[in-house]
C-alpha cells in the first residue's frame, strides 16, 4: 500500500503540479515612466468591455472582451502617440494611440466567453470594432490587430 502512495504521489508531482502551477499570462506595458507588467487577473479586474465584430481570422461574428487600450495605457502611466505592440512571435507594429480613443480598441483576454489559448490567437488580442466602421475593414487597421501580445511600448 506505501508503495502505491508513493508511485501515486510521484505521478501527481509529475504531471499534476506542473499545470497548476503554470503561470497565469502576463503583458508587460513600457514607457517614459518605466515599466508594468498586468497578469490577467489584474486586466479582468479593470474591467472587461466587449466587441462584437467579425474578423478576417474568424467565423461570423466573434464576442471579444477586454480592457480598454486607452484604459490599459492609462493605469500603467504610459502616454506617447505610438504604441509599439509586440507578440510573442517578435511580430510588431505600430498604432498610433488615438486609435484607441476614436474607435475604442480593446486588449482582448476572452473570446466566446473562453480565454484564448496561446495556440490560438492568445493569450491577448488588440482588437478593433471592425464592423462598427467601414474604415476599419481593411489595412492598415487589419494588420494592427495583433494577437499572442506580451509587450506594448509607448512613446
Amino acid at each position: 500500500m506505501r508503495l502505491l502512495a508513493s508511485i501515486i504521489f510521484a505521478v501527481l508531482t509529475a504531471f499534476v503540479a506542473p499545470v497548476l502551477a503554470q503561470d497565469v499570462p502576463s503583458v508587460t506595458i513600457t514607457g517614459s515612466s518605466g515599466s508594468v507588467t498586468f497578469d490577467r487577473n489584474q486586466l479582468e479586474a479593470m474591467g472587461l468591455v466587449s466587441i462584437k465584430t467579425s474578423t478576417p481570422w474568424n467565423d461570423g461574428v466573434v464576442n471579444f472582451e477586454g480592457v480598454p487600450m486607452a484604459l490599459l495605457l492609462e493605469k500603467a502611466k504610459a502616454q506617447g502617440a505610438t504604441a509599439t505592440v509586440i507578440a510573442l512571435n517578435d511580430y510588431s507594429v505600430d498604432i498610433p494611440t488615438s486609435d484607441f480613443t476614436k474607435f475604442g480598441t480593446i486588449l482582448a483576454v476572452k473570446r466566446n466567453g473562453a480565454y484564448m489559448p496561446i495556440d490560438d490567437q492568445g493569450p491577448f488580442f488588440v482588437m478593433y470594432p471592425f464592423d462598427s466602421n467601414p474604415i476599419l475593414q481593411g489595412q492598415p487597421y487589419h494588420g494592427r490587430a495583433v494577437w499572442q501580445v506580451k509587450a506594448i511600448s509607448v512613446k
